[in-house]
């Protein structure tokens, strides 16, 4: 494995552990929301160091998941990556960190948003392998 794909997993993976610590506390749920957006996008980021995949300068999770989907063996929900898609451009403003359309994610959300970031981080380190 790269030292750059290495380098986006452990930060993915970081994003992952903070998630762990927070994510039982309803006043965090923005940002558990927000670091599983940011886990998802360095996950896609180390397939795409490890194979090749060209320079991306994105942050579009479904621009991401388009350029590494044959590479990631796992059914992937496109509409939570469309959420947390929406969630991170919403999150660039200041009053909207981490915010859905709809408000503050639930605990419930926030679990599903984790669970899924783990999956794709799992299956990305596979990939890598």
């Amino acid at each position: 494995m790269k030292k750059t794909t290495e380098a986006w997993l452990q930060s993915a993976e970081s994003d992952l552990l903070l998630i762990d610590e927070i994510l039982a506390n309803e006043i965090l749920t923005h940002l558990s929301a927000f670091h599983a957006q940011q886990a998802v996008e360095k996950s896609f980021k180390a397939i795409i160091e490890e194979f090749d995949l060209g320079f991306i300068r994105t942050h579009s999770l479904e621009m991401l998941y388009n350029i590494v989907s044959d590479k990631i063996l796992l059914d992937v929900n496109i509409e939570l990556l469309i959420i947390l898609d929406q969630l991170y451009i919403d999150s660039r403003y200041p009053g909207e960190l981490g915010l859905l359309p709809n408000g503050k994610p639930s605990l419930t959300e926030g679990n599903q948003f984790n669970n899924f970031a783990k999956d794709i981080f799992l299956s990305a380190k596979n990939a890598c392998k």
